[in-house]
């Protein structure tokens, strides 16, 4: 009875790693969407600004126009950083699952 008790330990375990890591891969697809949002932020203020151009001088609201700038492309960069790293780490939880899949067949039968 025993060897059975620990089949079922091991089993839970590895579902449990399994549970993790799709967690982890949820939390990394939350951060993406995040860097899509904070990078479309910029280029709607980019793209209002040009459609309103016609009605300011650039020169007269220089002031406003480059700390506004600033604010854009950090905001990109932040954006862009977040995407790249949420992929990568998308990528390593994908690979993790597979070698869960390869390495379990109950696994394997419960992540497609």
């Amino acid at each position: 009875m025993p060897e059975n008790s620990n089949s079922h330990e091991s089993a839970n375990i590895i579902i449990n790693e399994a549970q993790l890591i799709l967690a982890e891969k949820r939390t990394s697809l939350a951060a993406l969407r995040t860097g899509i949002a904070v990078l479309v932020l910029p280029l709607s203020v980019a793209s209002f600004l040009i459609v309103t151009s016609k009605y300011y001088d650039i020169i007269h609201v220089m002031h406003l126009f480059l700390p506004l700038m600033i604010l854009c492309t950090i905001l990109v960069v932040l954006g862009a950083y977040l995407i790249i790293r949420s992929t990568l780490r998308i990528h390593h939880y994908d690979r993790l699952i597979e070698d869960l899949k390869r390495k379990h067949s109950l696994i394997a039968e419960l992540v497609d």
